[in-house]
């Protein structure tokens, strides 16, 4: 009895010291409106971005687009200022890159890469987080997705119609891309087509949750 005893105590002290050096989580708000968060727990930074599944099937151009956008191409959209994305992660220490380009000749999307996460509550209540690259289908392999993204950081122009006032592009709908778009505010470093029959990707529809799942998408900087 006084071994068990014994153990029992050397068990339960190494489970109070665990839980004292775990930091306490903390969320805070980006931005003017719900959707966008940082979510801090001692040292590490995440951004949290409030979702909805709204396609499970067929090809992609991105994986989240803006709420009212690019619903057709993508497997979630939000109903988010991209900009307090764009924030957010400069909060969490991720380096903003260069969007893709074309012209004279392609060069890739460049940032820092960050990994994407999917934190799906079940209806048992529990809650996982998968990676975004699991429901994502490259369509000439059959595998899926192999590359991490890269924040790039998208682009900001002057209003022609507003003086004074900026337009950042990855709001008309780019706001995590699959297709390379130099309006991106996260692309893939690789070549994407985005000539429509021509489509690198599509959706993984049996790892996908059903139409208007409330997911939460999380990024952080990815190990090198």
């Amino acid at each position: 009895m006084r071994a068990n005893a014994t153990l029992f105590l050397v068990v339960l002290l190494a489970f109070l010291a665990h839980a004292q050096e775990r930091p306490p989580v903390r969320k805070v708000q980006v931005g003017e409106k719900p959707g966008v968060w940082l979510e801090v727990a001692g040292p590490v930074r995440r951004v949290l971005i409030d979702a909805e599944v709204v396609k499970r099937e067929g090809e992609l151009e991105e994986f989240l687009c803006r709420s009212k956008t690019k619903e057709h191409e993508s497997i979630l959209k939000a109903d988010i200022d991209a900009r307090d994305a764009h924030k957010a992660l400069l909060l969490a220490g991720v380096e903003s890159g260069a969007p893709v380009r074309f012209d004279p000749v392609y060069k890739a999307a460049s940032g820092g890469r960050v990994r994407v996460l999917v934190r799906v509550t079940g209806d048992d209540g529990k809650v996982t987080e998968v990676s975004a690259r699991s429901w994502i289908k490259q369509r000439k392999t059959g595998k899926e997705l192999d590359s991490d993204w890269v924040f790039a950081g998208s682009k900001i122009l002057d209003d022609q119609n507003t003086p004074g006032r900026k337009l950042y592009l990855a709001n008309d709908g780019d706001v995590i891309c699959l297709s390379n778009f130099d309006t991106a505010m996260l692309d893939l470093p690789v070549a994407s087509s985005k000539d429509n029959g021509n489509l690198d990707f599509e959706a993984w529809t049996e790892r996908i949750p059903k139409l208007g799942t409330k997911v939460t998408v999380v990024l952080e900087a990815a190990k090198k």
